[in-house]
Protein backbone atom coordinates (compact mmCIF):
# COMPACT_ATOMS: atom_id res chain seq x y z
CA UNK A 1 0.00 0.00 0.00
CA UNK A 2 2.63 2.42 0.93
CA UNK A 3 4.46 1.31 -3.01
CA UNK A 4 0.99 2.72 -4.19
CA UNK A 5 0.62 5.91 -2.39
CA UNK A 6 4.13 7.21 -3.45
CA UNK A 7 3.73 5.80 -6.90
CA UNK A 8 0.58 8.22 -7.18
CA UNK A 9 2.20 11.29 -4.96
CA UNK A 10 5.40 10.92 -7.98
CA UNK A 11 2.18 10.89 -10.83
CA UNK A 12 0.81 14.02 -9.19
CA UNK A 13 4.12 16.09 -9.06
CA UNK A 14 5.02 15.14 -12.86
CA UNK A 15 1.36 15.67 -14.24
CA UNK A 16 0.09 18.35 -11.82
CA UNK A 17 0.45 20.73 -14.17
CA UNK A 18 -0.64 19.03 -17.66
CA UNK A 19 -4.32 19.31 -17.35
CA UNK A 20 -4.81 19.98 -21.45
CA UNK A 21 -2.22 19.46 -23.87
CA UNK A 22 -0.65 21.45 -26.23
CA UNK A 23 -2.15 20.65 -29.49
CA UNK A 24 -0.61 22.95 -32.68
CA UNK A 25 -0.45 20.29 -35.44
CA UNK A 26 -3.64 20.67 -37.60
CA UNK A 27 -3.56 17.12 -38.85
CA UNK A 28 -4.05 15.67 -35.77
CA UNK A 29 -7.75 14.87 -34.87
CA UNK A 30 -7.67 16.11 -31.65
CA UNK A 31 -6.67 19.98 -33.78
CA UNK A 32 -9.19 22.73 -34.84
CA UNK A 33 -9.75 21.81 -38.22
CA UNK A 34 -9.31 17.80 -38.72
CA UNK A 35 -13.01 16.51 -38.03
CA UNK A 36 -14.23 13.22 -39.46
CA UNK A 37 -15.83 12.99 -42.62
CA UNK A 38 -18.87 11.44 -42.11
CA UNK A 39 -19.98 14.70 -39.84
CA UNK A 40 -20.46 16.96 -42.65
CA UNK A 41 -21.04 14.29 -45.68
CA UNK A 42 -23.74 12.09 -43.93
CA UNK A 43 -24.80 10.41 -47.07
CA UNK A 44 -21.53 8.88 -47.41
CA UNK A 45 -22.19 6.98 -43.92
CA UNK A 46 -25.28 7.14 -43.28
CA UNK A 47 -27.73 4.72 -44.94
CA UNK A 48 -30.61 6.47 -43.62
CA UNK A 49 -29.37 9.88 -45.07
CA UNK A 50 -28.14 7.64 -48.41
CA UNK A 51 -31.48 6.49 -49.14
CA UNK A 52 -34.25 8.82 -47.17
CA UNK A 53 -36.75 7.22 -49.88
CA UNK A 54 -35.92 3.50 -49.78
CA UNK A 55 -37.60 1.31 -52.95
CA UNK A 56 -39.45 -1.67 -51.80
CA UNK A 57 -36.70 -3.81 -52.72
CA UNK A 58 -34.29 -1.73 -50.80
CA UNK A 59 -36.24 -1.92 -47.72
CA UNK A 60 -35.79 -5.91 -48.05
CA UNK A 61 -32.11 -5.28 -48.03
CA UNK A 62 -29.99 -6.28 -44.99
CA UNK A 63 -28.49 -3.03 -43.10
CA UNK A 64 -25.41 -2.95 -41.00
CA UNK A 65 -25.08 -0.66 -38.09
CA UNK A 66 -21.67 -0.54 -37.54
CA UNK A 67 -20.19 1.26 -34.73
CA UNK A 68 -16.72 1.86 -33.50
CA UNK A 69 -14.86 2.07 -30.32
CA UNK A 70 -13.87 4.68 -28.01
CA UNK A 71 -11.27 7.64 -29.15
CA UNK A 72 -11.67 6.21 -32.73
CA UNK A 73 -14.03 7.05 -35.47
CA UNK A 74 -16.06 5.63 -38.99
CA UNK A 75 -12.56 5.25 -39.93
CA UNK A 76 -12.57 1.65 -37.80
CA UNK A 77 -15.12 0.66 -41.00
CA UNK A 78 -14.19 1.77 -43.65
CA UNK A 79 -12.26 -1.67 -45.04
CA UNK A 80 -15.96 -3.63 -44.45
CA UNK A 81 -17.55 -1.17 -46.12
CA UNK A 82 -15.78 -0.84 -48.93
CA UNK A 83 -15.30 -4.52 -49.12
CA UNK A 84 -19.44 -5.26 -48.58
CA UNK A 85 -19.69 -2.97 -51.54
CA UNK A 86 -17.93 -4.58 -53.28
CA UNK A 87 -19.43 -8.07 -52.57
CA UNK A 88 -23.46 -6.48 -53.16
CA UNK A 89 -26.22 -7.57 -51.22
CA UNK A 90 -26.31 -5.71 -48.07
CA UNK A 91 -25.95 -1.92 -46.99
CA UNK A 92 -23.88 -0.51 -44.25
CA UNK A 93 -24.52 2.39 -42.00
CA UNK A 94 -21.09 3.62 -40.15
CA UNK A 95 -21.90 5.89 -37.26
CA UNK A 96 -19.32 8.10 -35.56
CA UNK A 97 -20.25 7.75 -31.61
CA UNK A 98 -21.34 11.01 -30.31
CA UNK A 99 -18.36 13.45 -28.90
CA UNK A 100 -15.90 11.41 -31.03
CA UNK A 101 -14.39 12.67 -34.49
CA UNK A 102 -14.34 16.47 -33.54
CA UNK A 103 -11.51 18.58 -31.05
CA UNK A 104 -10.30 17.58 -28.38
CA UNK A 105 -12.21 19.77 -26.07
CA UNK A 106 -15.98 18.19 -27.50
CA UNK A 107 -14.60 14.59 -26.94
CA UNK A 108 -12.94 15.76 -23.60
CA UNK A 109 -16.79 17.14 -22.07
CA UNK A 110 -19.00 14.20 -24.00
CA UNK A 111 -19.99 10.85 -21.73
CA UNK A 112 -21.32 7.61 -22.80
CA UNK A 113 -24.20 8.39 -22.82
CA UNK A 114 -23.07 11.00 -25.49
CA UNK A 115 -21.73 8.25 -27.40
CA UNK A 116 -23.99 5.94 -27.72
CA UNK A 117 -27.10 8.48 -29.54
CA UNK A 118 -26.20 8.12 -32.51
CA UNK A 119 -26.28 4.47 -32.69
CA UNK A 120 -29.92 4.60 -31.66
CA UNK A 121 -30.46 7.51 -33.83
CA UNK A 122 -29.41 5.77 -36.84
CA UNK A 123 -31.69 2.59 -36.04
CA UNK A 124 -34.85 4.35 -34.87
CA UNK A 125 -34.28 6.46 -38.53
CA UNK A 126 -33.74 3.36 -40.37
CA UNK A 127 -37.17 1.40 -38.86
CA UNK A 128 -39.17 5.26 -39.27
CA UNK A 129 -38.10 4.48 -42.81
CA UNK A 130 -39.08 0.93 -43.12
CA UNK A 131 -36.00 -1.27 -43.05
CA UNK A 132 -37.14 -5.20 -42.39
CA UNK A 133 -34.19 -6.39 -41.61
CA UNK A 134 -31.05 -4.89 -39.17
CA UNK A 135 -28.43 -5.91 -37.47
CA UNK A 136 -25.65 -4.29 -35.61
CA UNK A 137 -21.94 -4.60 -35.98
CA UNK A 138 -19.90 -3.59 -33.28
CA UNK A 139 -16.34 -3.16 -32.21
CA UNK A 140 -14.97 -2.61 -28.49
CA UNK A 141 -16.38 -0.25 -26.69
CA UNK A 142 -19.11 0.02 -29.15
CA UNK A 143 -20.18 -3.69 -27.95
CA UNK A 144 -20.86 -2.28 -24.64
CA UNK A 145 -22.65 0.91 -25.66
CA UNK A 146 -24.88 -2.08 -27.14
CA UNK A 147 -25.28 -4.78 -23.88
CA UNK A 148 -26.53 -1.53 -22.38
CA UNK A 149 -29.53 -0.91 -24.86
CA UNK A 150 -30.13 -4.32 -24.19
CA UNK A 151 -30.03 -4.72 -20.58
CA UNK A 152 -32.09 -1.49 -20.13
CA UNK A 153 -34.95 -3.16 -22.80
CA UNK A 154 -34.47 -0.62 -25.46
CA UNK A 155 -35.30 -2.69 -28.50
CA UNK A 156 -38.64 -4.20 -26.82
CA UNK A 157 -41.68 -3.24 -28.91
CA UNK A 158 -38.94 -2.05 -32.07
CA UNK A 159 -38.56 -4.18 -34.57
CA UNK A 160 -36.24 -6.24 -32.83
CA UNK A 161 -32.57 -6.40 -34.69
CA UNK A 162 -31.73 -9.75 -36.27
CA UNK A 163 -27.83 -10.11 -35.02
CA UNK A 164 -25.59 -8.47 -32.87
CA UNK A 165 -22.20 -8.87 -34.09
CA UNK A 166 -19.01 -8.38 -31.95
CA UNK A 167 -15.43 -7.84 -32.80
CA UNK A 168 -13.26 -7.58 -29.50
CA UNK A 169 -15.25 -6.27 -27.33
CA UNK A 170 -13.94 -4.31 -24.12
CA UNK A 171 -15.62 -5.50 -20.66
CA UNK A 172 -12.34 -5.88 -18.96
CA UNK A 173 -9.38 -3.66 -19.78
CA UNK A 174 -6.09 -5.32 -20.54
CA UNK A 175 -4.89 -1.81 -19.03
CA UNK A 176 -5.09 -2.08 -15.96
CA UNK A 177 -4.34 1.49 -14.76
CA UNK A 178 -8.14 2.07 -16.42
CA UNK A 179 -9.40 0.34 -13.17
CA UNK A 180 -7.41 3.42 -10.78
CA UNK A 181 -8.35 6.25 -13.41
CA UNK A 182 -10.45 8.05 -10.58
CA UNK A 183 -7.89 8.34 -8.63
CA UNK A 184 -4.69 9.10 -10.83
CA UNK A 185 -6.83 11.03 -13.69
CA UNK A 186 -7.27 14.39 -12.57
CA UNK A 187 -3.46 13.81 -11.77
CA UNK A 188 -2.79 13.20 -15.23
CA UNK A 189 -5.08 15.49 -17.16
CA UNK A 190 -4.55 12.69 -19.83
CA UNK A 191 -3.09 10.18 -21.24
CA UNK A 192 -0.71 10.17 -24.62
CA UNK A 193 -1.01 7.41 -27.42
CA UNK A 194 1.83 6.87 -30.20
CA UNK A 195 -0.55 6.51 -33.20
CA UNK A 196 0.67 5.57 -36.62
CA UNK A 197 0.72 9.08 -39.20
CA UNK A 198 -2.45 7.59 -40.40
CA UNK A 199 -3.97 6.57 -37.18
CA UNK A 200 -3.17 10.19 -35.98
CA UNK A 201 -5.71 11.55 -38.53
CA UNK A 202 -8.64 8.96 -37.40
CA UNK A 203 -7.93 8.60 -33.40
CA UNK A 204 -7.23 10.77 -30.58
CA UNK A 205 -3.34 11.13 -29.63
CA UNK A 206 -4.76 12.85 -26.72
CA UNK A 207 -7.27 10.87 -24.33
CA UNK A 208 -8.92 12.86 -22.07
CA UNK A 209 -8.80 11.58 -18.34
CA UNK A 210 -12.63 12.54 -18.53
CA UNK A 211 -13.62 10.10 -21.07
CA UNK A 212 -11.75 7.63 -19.53
CA UNK A 213 -13.82 7.82 -16.42
CA UNK A 214 -17.17 7.76 -18.48
CA UNK A 215 -15.02 4.53 -20.27
CA UNK A 216 -14.61 3.09 -16.98
CA UNK A 217 -18.20 4.06 -15.96
CA UNK A 218 -19.54 2.09 -19.11
CA UNK A 219 -17.38 -0.91 -18.62
CA UNK A 220 -18.21 -1.25 -14.53
CA UNK A 221 -22.36 -0.98 -15.57
CA UNK A 222 -22.03 -3.88 -17.95
CA UNK A 223 -20.13 -5.76 -15.91
CA UNK A 224 -22.94 -5.58 -13.58
CA UNK A 225 -25.91 -5.85 -15.80
CA UNK A 226 -23.65 -9.22 -17.18
CA UNK A 227 -23.78 -10.95 -13.54
CA UNK A 228 -27.95 -10.03 -13.32
CA UNK A 229 -27.84 -11.05 -16.87
CA UNK A 230 -29.01 -9.60 -19.83
CA UNK A 231 -31.69 -10.81 -22.24
CA UNK A 232 -31.33 -11.68 -25.96
CA UNK A 233 -34.29 -12.13 -28.28
CA UNK A 234 -32.18 -12.59 -31.29
CA UNK A 235 -28.64 -13.88 -32.79
CA UNK A 236 -25.30 -12.62 -30.79
CA UNK A 237 -21.41 -13.78 -32.40
CA UNK A 238 -18.60 -12.58 -30.95
CA UNK A 239 -14.87 -12.50 -32.43
CA UNK A 240 -12.13 -11.94 -30.04
CA UNK A 241 -8.10 -12.04 -30.35
CA UNK A 242 -6.65 -14.09 -28.07
CA UNK A 243 -4.10 -11.18 -27.19
CA UNK A 244 -5.38 -7.88 -27.06
CA UNK A 245 -3.47 -4.87 -25.51
CA UNK A 246 -6.85 -2.98 -25.36
CA UNK A 247 -9.38 -5.47 -24.22
CA UNK A 248 -8.88 -8.41 -22.09
CA UNK A 249 -9.88 -11.71 -23.51
CA UNK A 250 -11.90 -12.64 -20.12
CA UNK A 251 -14.12 -10.08 -21.73
CA UNK A 252 -15.86 -12.53 -23.91
CA UNK A 253 -15.87 -14.81 -21.02
CA UNK A 254 -18.29 -12.46 -19.63
CA UNK A 255 -20.60 -12.16 -21.81
CA UNK A 256 -20.54 -15.30 -23.18
CA UNK A 257 -21.83 -16.31 -19.58
CA UNK A 258 -24.19 -13.31 -19.23
CA UNK A 259 -26.24 -12.86 -22.01
CA UNK A 260 -28.84 -15.28 -21.74
CA UNK A 261 -30.12 -16.44 -25.51
CA UNK A 262 -29.03 -17.40 -28.96
CA UNK A 263 -24.62 -16.51 -27.93
CA UNK A 264 -21.89 -17.95 -29.88
CA UNK A 265 -17.82 -17.12 -29.24
CA UNK A 266 -15.26 -17.24 -31.74
CA UNK A 267 -11.45 -16.54 -30.55
CA UNK A 268 -9.47 -15.20 -33.04
CA UNK A 269 -5.27 -15.56 -33.51
CA UNK A 270 -4.55 -12.21 -33.42
CA UNK A 271 -2.91 -9.90 -30.96
CA UNK A 272 -4.54 -7.05 -32.68
CA UNK A 273 -7.33 -5.00 -30.78
CA UNK A 274 -10.19 -4.71 -33.62
CA UNK A 275 -8.14 -7.31 -35.83
CA UNK A 276 -10.93 -6.42 -38.57
CA UNK A 277 -9.09 -2.71 -39.34
CA UNK A 278 -5.52 -3.07 -41.14
CA UNK A 279 -5.62 -0.36 -42.95
CA UNK A 280 -2.79 2.70 -41.46
CA UNK A 281 -1.41 0.06 -39.06
CA UNK A 282 2.46 0.37 -38.88
CA UNK A 283 2.79 -3.62 -39.71
CA UNK A 284 0.04 -6.22 -40.73
CA UNK A 285 1.18 -10.14 -41.51
CA UNK A 286 -0.61 -12.33 -43.62
CA UNK A 287 -2.52 -13.89 -40.61
CA UNK A 288 -3.78 -10.91 -39.97
CA UNK A 289 -4.96 -10.22 -43.86
CA UNK A 290 -6.72 -13.86 -43.23
CA UNK A 291 -8.27 -13.30 -39.87
CA UNK A 292 -9.76 -10.14 -41.27
CA UNK A 293 -10.85 -11.47 -44.67
CA UNK A 294 -12.90 -14.48 -42.73
CA UNK A 295 -14.22 -12.60 -40.54
CA UNK A 296 -15.78 -10.08 -43.08
CA UNK A 297 -16.85 -13.49 -44.92
CA UNK A 298 -18.57 -14.84 -41.87
CA UNK A 299 -20.11 -11.52 -40.83
CA UNK A 300 -21.95 -11.48 -44.64
CA UNK A 301 -22.79 -15.25 -44.48
CA UNK A 302 -24.22 -14.38 -41.31
CA UNK A 303 -26.28 -11.44 -42.41
CA UNK A 304 -27.44 -12.71 -45.41
CA UNK A 305 -28.35 -16.11 -44.52
CA UNK A 306 -31.13 -14.79 -42.32
CA UNK A 307 -32.83 -13.44 -45.26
Amino acid sequence: MKQICMFLFSLSLVFLACDSPSINDSSMLDGDFMYDVSLYEPENYLVSAAISEPTPEQLQMPVVIASHGYSATTFEWDEFHAWTRDQGGMLVSRVLLGGHGRDYQTFKHSTWQDWLRPIQNEYERLVELGYQHISFLASSTSCALLLELLNDGYFQGMDYPEHFLFVDPIIISSDKLLSLIGIVGPMLGYIETEPTDEERRHWYTFRPQETLQELQTLLTTVRKDLQSGINLESHLKVYKSKKDESADPVSAVLIYKGVKGNIEVEMVDSDLHVFTRLAGRGAVSQRDVTNQMQAFQDIRRIVLNSQ
